[in-house]
C-alpha cells in the first residue's frame, strides 16, 4: 500500500484493490500532475472523499474525473449539498454526516465529527484502518483568544476524540492537520490524537506549500512509536510499512 501527498489536505492511498483520494484541492502541479496523469489511469476503483465544503477541501472539478474514469464512487460530507448545491445537484454520490456509514465489497467508511465543519473519515481498506481528519483539530488559536475561549475549543476537540473512541481505538494511517498558523502549538491536536489512539503512521497536512518540522510532534511520535512522515513537496510518495 502506498500514500501520495497531493496538496494541502489532499492525499491518495493506493492498494492493489482500490484507490482512495481525500480532500482534493489542487493536483501536484496545480491543474495536472499525479491525480490526472497517474491516479485516474489506474484500473482499480477510485473512492473520492470530501470532508466539507471549504474550497481547500472540496473542489467541484472532482466530478470531471468521470470523463477519464468510469469506476469512481464519491463520498461527500452532507454540508456540501447545502453549501455547494449547484455543483452536486445532478451528481451521483454518497452523502454522509456524523455517525453515518457506507460499505461495499472493498471498503467500510464511518463518518465522525469535526471541530470546524463537516466530518472526518475512518476507512477500512484491506483490513487497514485509515483516518482522514478533514478539519477536525484542536483549533485553539491561543494567540488570538482568551484562555476561556481556547480551553472551550480544546474541550470540543477532546469531546470529539472521545466520540471516536467509542468505535475506534487504533489506526494504521492517520492524516491530520499541523497548521503553521497555530504557531508554537500547531501540533497540539495531533499530539493529543497520538495520546488517545494507537497510531502506526502519521501524515501531517493542512500546511499549503509550507511544511515545517515540529520538535514537539517529533518527540511525541517517538514516545508513541509512530512513524511520522516527512512531507516536503507535492507528489511525494511513501511506501506504507505493511
Amino acid at each position: 500500500m502506498e500514500l501520495v501527498y497531493v496538496f494541502h489536505s489532499g492525499f491518495a492511498v493506493l492498494s492493489d484493490k482500490a484507490s482512495l483520494l481525500f480532500d482534493y484541492y489542487e493536483d501536484t502541479d496545480k491543474d495536472y500532475g499525479f491525480v490526472h496523469e497517474e491516479l485516474l489511469k489506474r484500473p482499480e476503483p477510485l473512492y473520492v472523499f470530501s470532508s466539507h465544503f471549504h474550497q481547500d477541501h472540496f473542489n467541484p472539478e472532482i466530478f470531471k474525473f468521470k470523463e477519464k474514469k468510469d469506476n469512481i464512487v464519491y463520498i461527500l460530507s452532507a454540508d456540501i449539498a447545502r453549501k455547494r448545491s449547484k455543483y452536486v445537484k445532478d451528481q451521483d454520490y454518497i452523502k454522509l454526516r456524523k455517525g453515518g456509514s457506507f460499505e461495499d465489497d472493498l471498503i467500510k467508511v464511518k463518518a465522525f465529527g469535526s471541530t470546524d465543519i463537516g466530518v472526518s473519515f475512518a476507512v477500512n481498506l484491506e483490513g487497514k484502518e485509515i483516518f482522514h481528519s478533514g478539519d477536525l483539530n484542536n483549533w485553539h488559536w491561543m494567540d488570538e483568544s482568551t484562555q476561556e475561549e481556547w480551553q472551550g475549543y480544546e474541550k470540543s476537540y477532546l469531546d470529539e476524540l472521545s466520540y471516536i473512541k467509542k468505535d475506534k481505538r487504533s489506526f494504521d494511517l492517520v492524516m491530520f492537520p499541523v497548521d503553521p498558523r497555530l504557531h508554537e502549538e500547531k501540533s497540539r491536536g495531533a499530539r493529543q490524537f497520538l495520546e488517545a489512539f494507537n497510531v502506526k503512521v502519521l501524515a501531517p497536512m493542512h500546511f499549503w506549500d509550507k511544511p515545517e518540522d515540529d520538535e514537539k510532534l517529533l518527540q511525541s511520535a517517538k514516545e508513541h512509536d509512530v512513524l511520522l512522515l516527512n512531507i516536503k513537496k507535492r507528489g511525494q510518495k511513501f511506501s506504507l510499512p505493511w
